[in-house]
């Protein structure tokens, strides 16, 4: 009876933490799937945040990889195997839709390359439920996650311009939030040169060397890239996992290239879809005008065009990870830092591969058995004002975990995503409360700290708190 009682306290202080976040982010998915075993992994991984994104639509695509083809079948396959672990899922958390309903929502682009399939005649089935969902009495934006080619939000928009009164087309316009795998097809600097009010995440062109979003999976020297090995992903996500790990295909180029581009969307305490640049699990983001004229053009046939407005794209971190201390303070800054724009989000990834990992659990294990995340729970306002040169307090003793593990905080000043760009020095930054003095300056500025709290489960999981911080002079 007792075992029974802390289950299901268990279980409601996860949906109490749930309850308490922002809306669910809701989203559309165009893929390019079969172009490469990518787009497989990346659904694999989406479908288990199933229950905490709102998936509206799930449309095959084509891409400068597969320019005539799409392959929607391959995207029910992957639901299947979801619908045989959906009822394990919801032993832990709530909400996860049935195959059914995800089924439902699959649709069909054109099997046309880029901008062949955009212009009068060339609406489908995809291009008309993106204006379907955008026509929709929500006030959430509507986020198109494009991991191939993007015609088939291209042709929405043409569609949109030519039937819509200006006033109409407007509005649905300011719903659209975009963010594509780079380009892969010529339809997306046509939408970015057309249509300058789309708010659009894009590392442009095609050579991918040049895109953030492929910190997921690049091999950084200096660091434990263990989280994205062949070893791990048996181990972790394919055998032994159900049957929605076991349709986790290997790695042929680059594993779950397509991830970042809705990784900002989970909520986890860090991301802010609407805030690009404040930095989150799918990388962080400036908004401006990229001068691309000296990029090196890459493998596929998309053309480098200049860019006639301003962008969300390529921002630079410079990061020093936290490394395990054998002795004394459990965790020491290490003694190598990284910078460039890739840092943006691989300083995340083995939070959210461990993430990912719990979740393969939850498809085969009971509650008892598998990890959840910490909830952690700020004693003050996650925003407020501290005057020039006052001392301030930073505190989640409250923080607790779903299983009664034992948590590990730690807190870092994030000058990139800060107006004031200096260290803030915390001290000793691993308890769960960490002491400030505010810098002297002579107009406002703000501090932007993160809180990350760390379970000792297996895998070890984190969520985290954003602490703004306005200094008035």
């Amino acid at each position: 009876m007792k075992k029974f009682t802390l289950l299901c306290l268990a279980l409601l202080t996860i949906q109490s933490s749930l309850s308490q976040t922002t809306k669910k982010n809701r989203v559309i998915i165009l893929s390019d799937i079969e172009a490469d075993p990518d787009d497989t992994q990346s659904f694999v991984r989406l479908f288990l945040y199933a229950n905490e994104i709102d998936i509206k639509g799930i449309v095959a695509t084509t891409s400068c990889w597969m320019q005539t083809t799409i392959n929607p079948n391959s995207i029910e396959k992957i639901v299947d195997a979801y619908g045989k672990i959906q009822p394990n899922l919801l032993k832990h958390q709530k909400d996860y839709p049935s195959a059914e309903a995800l089924r439902s929502i699959i649709k069909e682009g054109l099997p046309k390359y880029g901008m062949t399939g955009v212009g009068d005649g060339m609406d489908s089935e995809g291009s008309d439920w993106i204006i379907s969902e955008l026509e929709k009495d929500d006030d959430r934006p509507l986020w198109i996650s494009v991991w191939g080619g993007v015609n088939t939000l291209a042709q929405s928009l043409h569609k949109i311009k030519n039937t819509k009164s200006i006033k109409d087309a407007k509005k649905l316009i300011s719903k659209l939030r975009v963010y594509t795998i780079s380009d892969q097809d010529d339809s997306g600097l046509w939408i970015r040169n057309n249509f300058p009010d789309v708010f659009y995440i894009v590392s442009p062109g095609d050579n991918y060397e040049d895109a953030t979003w492929t910190g997921v999976n690049t091999f950084i020297k200096g660091i434990d890239n263990t989280t994205i090995s062949n070893e791990w992903l048996a181990d972790n996500i394919q055998q032994n996992h159900g049957p929605l790990g076991a349709i986790y295909p290997d790695v042929a180029w680059g594993v779950e290239g397509d991830t970042p581009a809705f990784l900002s969307l989970i909520p986890n305490g860090l991301n802010e879809s609407e805030h690009p640049n404040w930095g989150s699990w799918g990388g962080r983001y400036e908004l401006y005008k990229p001068d691309f004229s000296k990029t090196k053009k890459g493998n596929s046939i998309v053309e480098i065009g200049a860019e006639k407005r301003a962008i969300w794209t390529n921002a630079i971190d410079n990061y020093t990870p936290h490394i395990p201390s054998k002795y004394g303070r459990s965790v020491k800054p290490d003694s190598t830092s990284f910078t460039g724009f890739k840092e943006t989000l691989w300083r995340w990834r083995d939070d959210f591969n461990n993430d990912f990992a719990a979740r393969m659990d939850w498809c085969t294990m009971s509650f008892e058995n598998a990890n959840h995340p910490p909830v952690p729970v700020l004693s003050h306002p996650q925003e407020f004002e501290v005057k020039s040169g006052q001392a301030f307090t930073l505190d989640a003793l409250d923080s607790t975990d779903p299983d009664g593990d034992n948590l590990s905080f730690l807190w870092f000043h994030y000058p990139e995503e800060s107006s004031y760009k200096e260290k803030i020095n915390l001290g000793a930054d691993n308890v769960h409360i960490v002491h400030a003095t505010a810098p002297k300056v002579t107009k406002k500025e703000t501090l932007h700290f993160i809180l990350k709290v760390t379970d000792k489960g297996s895998p070890a999981l984190s969520r985290y708190k954003r602490v703004i911080v306005t200094v008035t002079p």
